[in-house]
Formats: structure tokens, C-alpha cells, sequence
């Protein structure tokens, strides 16, 4: 499947809140996904550990397309669907979502390397197994959690993943939070999810996944 069809709920189903619950925002995209994973309503059961591999690869933050005007029609496109809110309070929403200060990943079976512009730290992380969440909204999320074990001391103590998937498979774009505090304050978060797409991905290219349903 295309990147079109795999972001393409990531903007039809967040139009649903503007509530705090920001990751049951509905960020679902297709995958593999049944109908149960997309609404957030799957079963424990069914959630299953994932590897570092399963977000291999090189990664670039969104926000600055955000913060450059790339994304603009992405957000008239919503406002065009749901009148009650207009583009720019869309804009500010997502603002918060995406805000993020490293500006690119590298992602190996074993390590994250964090670039902040020219600067990069880079740490070993070992799986730490997943979380659910259950969401004021009533839906569900899985977290899926990493904890540095070498590396540069700079580098983030905690990773938590979240791509909207329960099981092995590898992302198409996910959503990272990262702190040096505890897995536990980490998955209080919900209004920022800092949002990462593959590298070689313009800013055209990422409105058009964000804008196809």
C-alpha cells in the first residue's frame, strides 16, 4: 500500500476532538489495520511486542512544514469538512501536536541517534515492553517503550513509540515521546506527540498523505 492509504485516517478521524486525549485524536491510518485497531477499541489480547526494527530507518519531524506553511491546505482541507472549526484553529492544534525540537532520527536495530540540526546524540535502547492506554475518550493505544542503555548520556533515558499499530510491523510514520524523567510521566502526555514521516519525504509529499482519504 501506498504512504497515501497508510497516513490516510490521520486526518479524517482527529477532526473528531480537540479534547486533551490528544493520541485518541485518532492519528489511524490504514496498515494493516482491522476496523477494531482503527477505533481503538481492539482486544488486550491481541497487542503484541514489536522490535526496534519495526521504526529502522531515517526520520524527519513535520513540524517544520508546519511552521513553513506546507501543511496550510492540509488544514483548510478539515475546516472544509467540518465548518464548526475553522483552518486556523486546526493549525493551533496541530502547532502543539507536532512542536518538537529534534529535527530529524536515525533508527537501527539498536540504537536512536536524536539530530538537533547539526547536533545528533545518539543512544542504545533496549525494549521495555508496551503499554495500553485507555484514552477519556474511551478508545485505546498502545505505547510501545524503550529505555537507553549506552550511549551518550545526552540522549533521551525514555522512548515511547505510538503508530497506531498492536503488533510487528514496520511504520509508516509514528508519533514519539522522549524524556529523561520515567516511562510513567512519559505516558501522561497527550497533547504533544511529535510526529515523524521518512526522511526523503517533502513537504507536498507529506500534505498529500495527510490530505488522501
Amino acid at each position: 500500500m501506498t504512504h497515501l492509504n497508510k497516513a490516510a485516517l490521520l486526518i479524517a478521524l482527529a477532526s473528531t476532538s480537540f479534547s486533551g486525549a490528544a493520541l485518541a485524536h485518532s492519528h489511524d491510518h490504514h496498515h494493516s489495520h482491522n476496523s477494531t485497531i482503527q477505533q481503538g477499541t481492539f482486544s488486550d489480547v491481541d497487542v503484541h511486542d514489536r522490535a526496534l526494527t519495526d521504526w529502522q530507518g531515517s526520520w524527519q519531524s513535520i513540524y517544520p512544514f508546519l511552521k513553513d506553511g506546507s501543511l496550510d491546505a492540509v488544514f483548510r482541507h478539515k475546516a472544509e469538512h467540518d465548518p464548526q472549526k475553522s483552518a486556523g484553529a486546526y493549525k493551533a492544534y496541530y502547532d502543539k501536536g507536532y512542536a518538537s525540537d529534534v529535527t530529524g532520527l536515525k533508527i537501527t536495530a539498536d540504537s536512536m541517534t536524536f539530530e538537533r540540526g547539526v547536533k545528533a546524540v545518539t543512544g542504545r535502547y533496549d525494549y521495555s515492553g508496551y503499554k495500553i492506554l485507555n484514552y477519556p475518550s474511551g478508545k485505546k493505544g498502545v505505547r510501545y517503550l524503550f529505555t537507553r542503555s549506552g550511549g551518550d548520556a545526552q540522549a533521551p533515558r525514555f522512548v515511547q513509540f505510538s503508530d497506531h499499530e498492536i503488533g510487528p510491523i514496520h511504520a509508516a510514520h509514528f508519533h514519539l515521546f522522549f524524556g529523561d524523567s520515567s516511562h510513567e510521566q512519559l505516558e501522561k502526555e497527550l497533547v504533544n506527540w511529535p510526529t515523524f514521516f521518512p526522511a526523503g519525504m517533502t513537504g507536498a509529499d507529506v500534505a498529500g498523505d495527510l490530505m488522501h482519504e
